[in-house]
C-alpha cells in the first residue's frame, strides 16, 4: 500500500484552497490544516487593509507550515497554502521533503466572481492581479498536479485525488 502524501493545496485567492482542501483530504483519509491559521495576526491585517504580503512577511507562515507538513510526514496530511512562487514551494519542501502540490488552477473572471461572493474573508479582491502578477505555476521538476477549478467542489477534490493517484509515492518516513 501507498505511504499517503502530504499535499498542499495551492492557488491564488479565491480558487477553493479553503474548500476542496477538507474535501481532498477526506477522500484521502488524513487531516486537513486551513494553510490561514498559520498566519501571524501582522500578515492578517496587512492583507484586510488591501497590502501584498512581501515575501519576507511570508517567510514565519511558509516555516510553520513546513513544519506541520515536516510532522505529517509518513502519516499524510493536506494543508493549504497560496506557495505562489517557486522559492515558497523550495522552502515548504526543504522543511519537508516528499510534498506534492495541488495546483488549482482557472480562469480569472471565474475566481474573481467567486471571491466576490466569499463572506467573512480578509483577502480582498482587489489582491487578486497582485496574487496572478506573483504565480509561478508548478514546474516540470516539482512533484505536483493542476486541478481546474471549473465544476463543483466535490468534482475538483475527486479529479484532484484521481491526479494525485498517478503520482509515485512520498519516500519513507524519516
Amino acid at each position: 500500500m501507498k505511504t499517503p502524501h502530504v499535499v498542499v493545496v495551492m492557488g491564488v485567492a479565491g480558487t477553493g484552497k479553503t474548500t476542496i482542501g477538507p474535501l481532498l483530504a477526506a477522500r484521502l483519509g488524513v487531516p486537513y490544516a486551513e494553510g490561514d491559521d498559520f498566519h501571524p495576526q501582522a500578515n492578517i491585517a496587512k492583507m484586510t487593509a488591501g497590502t501584498p504580503l512581501t515575501d519576507e512577511d511570508r517567510l514565519p507562515w511558509l516555516d510553520a507550515i513546513g513544519a506541520w507538513a515536516d510532522g505529517r510526514a509518513g502519516l499524510g496530511g493536506v494543508v493549504s497554502c497560496s506557495a505562489l512562487k517557486r522559492s515558497y514551494r523550495d522552502r515548504l519542501r526543504a522543511a519537508a521533503p516528499g510534498l506534492v502540490f495541488v495546483h488549482l488552477t482557472g480562469d480569472r473572471a471565474l475566481i474573481e466572481d467567486r471571491m466576490s461572493h466569499r463572506q467573512g474573508h480578509f483577502m480582498p479582491t482587489a489582491l487578486l492581479d497582485s496574487q496572478f502578477a506573483t504565480l509561478e505555476p508548478l514546474q516540470a521538476d516539482e512533484a505536483g498536479v493542476p486541478v481546474d477549478v471549473s465544476g463543483g467542489p466535490e468534482d475538483i477534490a475527486r479529479r484532484a485525488a484521481q491526479a494525485l493517484e498517478q503520482l509515485p509515492g512520498p519516500p519513507a518516513a524519516r
